[in-house]
């Protein structure tokens, strides 16, 4: 049986005793600090506008180590066509994130609440976003935590060719020389996939994740 949050606490369940398909627990609520307690610890809330808050850390976990990057010569071009900023427009991504997965027909766990809850950690400073413009628009982009050495990514969305895929390789630039480590990619993705990502299992996460937690970058 998956546990309930205990909403008095912090604290959640070992990730290591998740469910086959990565559930640890169910419940409580997006106060930023339960977020973020969650983040250290190898979970994530991810769910659909009808369950409850549904906390995760799956196992293989996708991640992208910054050596790994794979830059096609179609994307090389695309470098040189594109603008790259961060953190001047993040409630902008994160809803854009959102628009862009409802025009695909697809669900999406980017709910109101959630938009709010990552915009105030934004302003607290665990979150970042990094976005693509052309010809002063703003046509891709992603966003994602950030703690210790680590940039745990969220969602993405691109409105012209390449243009998330440019935000995540001038993002892989800035955070390497900043002196990150990887990225969590969370959920393995054919498409982080052909840009280098990989999976490795969920005890190999957490350690690399535990190491990182204690960097200031």
């Amino acid at each position: 049986m998956i546990p309930q949050v205990n909403p008095y606490s912090y604290i959640f369940p070992n990730p290591r005793d998740a469910s086959k398909e990565g559930l640890i627990a169910w419940g409580g609520d997006l106060n930023p600090n339960r977020i973020l307690s969650a983040y250290r610890q190898g979970i994530f809330p991810w769910y659909n506008e009808d369950d409850p808050i549904l906390w995760w850390s799956p196992d293989p976990r996708l991640v992208l180590f910054f050596e790994d990057i794979k830059i096609s010569k179609s994307l090389s071009k695309s470098l040189k066509k594109y603008e790259v900023k961060f953190n001047t427009n993040f409630k902008a991504v994160i809803q854009k994130c959102r628009e862009f997965r409802l025009s695909q027909g697809e669900n999406t766990w980017i709910l109101e609440e959630v938009i709010d809850r990552y915009v105030e950690i934004h302003q607290l400073g665990f979150a970042m976003s990094a976005e693509t413009y052309y010809e002063g628009e703003l046509v891709g982009g992603l966003y994602g935590i950030v703690m210790g050495g680590v940039f745990c990514g969220e969602s993405m969305f691109s409105l012209k060719s390449d243009a998330s895929k440019v935000a995540l390789v001038r993002l892989c630039d800035k955070l390497q020389e900043e002196g990150y480590d990887f990225i969590d990619c969370q959920v393995p993705s054919n498409h982080l996939k052909s840009m280098g990502a990989r999976e490795i299992s969920r005890d190999t996460f957490l350690e690399l994740l535990e190491e990182s937690l204690d960097k200031t970058t």
